[in-house]
């Protein structure tokens, strides 16, 4: 671990898991309450002296950290493949994306804003930073998501206090290691440990906010811990996404495309498509030619670079997967791809796609965040959209076909907080990225994702003599 910019081992330590073969490859360090009490001392400690910074020499530190990732590529996309068990360019690309991420959020300001000014009066608004902020990273993509927290929350001058999942904490200690050798003692401290420690950082009073990534379950209890001392929470949580297809989308041109939607990182994404309306009109079309290109993804280790999708990423969200499956079967439901597991090493379950199953059923409604896809016969508009809300999820969704200005006035009705029309899974460090109902609290990303590390201040002045 990374504590005060020191390297910090315990005593008891937990096992790293290679999905792809379930080899115990590493131990990491187990945290503490002691440790993560030093962990929050050493953050709290260098608080003022960070947040004192002029926000240009914190901008200039996270491009140190960018470049210093870089410098640190293959080594980091190793061994991302070995304990997430994504495919090498897969794992190359979230590396490059996460360097880019901190140049891109280094490039941001928050500027004070006048929001009155007359011969007697100003009033003015500040942003001015929390102090040590709780970073709880979840398993499907540990190094990005970790400096999707650490670059704004350390721009807008705070402290960190980052703990990765126990399924996938190598890369996110290897950023303490190279951010220990680039940014100030106690700016940046990664721990590692189970449940506990994260149940720890959210009660911890000195823990000004939690951003937490994860299930919308964990995310309710995250936000019931923190408010015992009323932190500032921003959560980030599950989500049961769908694509409309539209009746003048062409199938051949939009199944890769679409695939890729429901598919990428083995579907365990959070805006994954995991529910696809298909107009009748195209709906048989569409489904052959969806089936057809997944014939030829290839499932394996994701270190060779043959290898398309790599498995589940741990035992207990392989087991889901598969009951899920299961439950499909028991249904009835046409399994027109996929949906045997292989007696072999390795969480894999096989792309497994789902013919118009009933709307009630389990893989329609639940989650599956696994390679298991519904698609879904629709007729009418009306119809569609009350389909696509009736979930208490509201994360993301897509449109697909020519008629751009229907594909609008759908998306408008739709209860999400993002809608991508004829592209998908588009993110930036400039857009604004948030769930509606309960997918989530907050905003992440652009200027409103880094306010959200912030207290609002107001001050105004009587400039009457």
């Amino acid at each position: 671990m990374t504590i005060n910019g020191e390297p910090v081992a315990t005593e008891e330590t937990l096992p790293v898991i290679n999905p792809a073969t379930e080899e115990v490859i590493a131990h990491v360090p187990n945290a503490t309450v002691q440790d993560l009490h030093a962990a929050v001392k050493s953050a709290r400690a260098a608080f003022s002296r960070w947040s004192s910074t002029s926000i240009d020499e914190r901008s200039e530190f996270l491009c140190k950290l960018g470049d210093a990732i870089s410098a640190n590529r293959e080594e980091l996309a190793t061994l991302l493949t070995l304990e997430m068990g994504r495919p090498s360019a897969a794992a190359r690309g979230e590396i490059d994306g996460a360097s880019y991420w901190l140049k891109e959020v280094a490039k941001q300001r928050l500027k004070r804003e006048v929001i009155e000014e007359t011969e007697n009066h100003l009033v003015e608004r500040y942003y001015t930073p929390l102090g040590v902020v709780g970073a709880i990273v979840p398993w499907n993509f540990p190094f990005a998501l970790s400096i999707w927290k650490i670059a704004p929350a350390l721009l807008a001058g705070n402290t960190v206090v980052v703990k990765p999942s126990p399924y996938t904490p190598l890369t996110a200690l290897k950023i303490g290691e190279i951010a220990s050798e680039i940014l100030p003692a106690g700016v940046l401290n990664v721990v590692s440990g189970g449940d506990d420690l994260g149940r720890w950082i959210t009660e911890h009073p000195d823990v000004n906010k939690i951003s937490f990534t994860g299930s919308t379950a964990t995310g309710k209890k995250v936000m019931q811990s923190a408010a015992s001392h009323l932190k500032r929470v921003t959560l980030e949580l599950g989500g049961n996404d769908a694509a409309i297809v539209l009746p003048d989308a062409d199938p051949a041109k939009i199944a890769k495309p679409l695939f890729w939607a429901a598919f990428r990182n083995t579907a365990q994404v959070c805006i994954a498509t995991k529910r696809m309306y298909v107009h009748e009109d195209i709906y048989d079309a569409f489904l052959a030619e969806l089936v057809n290109f997944a014939k030829d993804v290839k499932v394996g280790n994701g270190s060779d670079p043959a290898t398309d999708l790599g498995p589940i990423q741990n035992k207990m969200q392989y087991e889901k997967v598969i009951d899920l499956i299961e439950d499909t079967k028991r249904i009835g439901a046409n399994i027109v791809l996929g949906g045997e597991i292989e007696d072999q090493p390795g969480y894999f379950i096989p792309v497994t796609i789902v013919d118009n199953p009933p709307e009630d059923s389990r893989v329609v409604v639940e989650e599956a965040f696994g390679p298991v896809l519904p698609v879904l016969k629709y007729r009418d508009y009306d119809d569609v959209i009350a389909r696509v809300n009736n979930t208490k999820y509201g994360l993301g969704g897509s449109i697909w076909g020519n008629d751009i200005e229907m594909a609008k006035s759908i998306a408008e009705r739709l209860e999400t907080g993002t809608v991508w029309i004829n592209e998908v899974s588009v993110l930036s460090p400039h857009y604004p990225f948030g769930g509606h109902k309960e997918s989530g609290l907050g905003i992440e990303h652009s200027l409103d994702g880094l306010a959200e590390y912030t207290n609002s201040k107001t001050i105004m002045i009587n400039k009457r003599k």
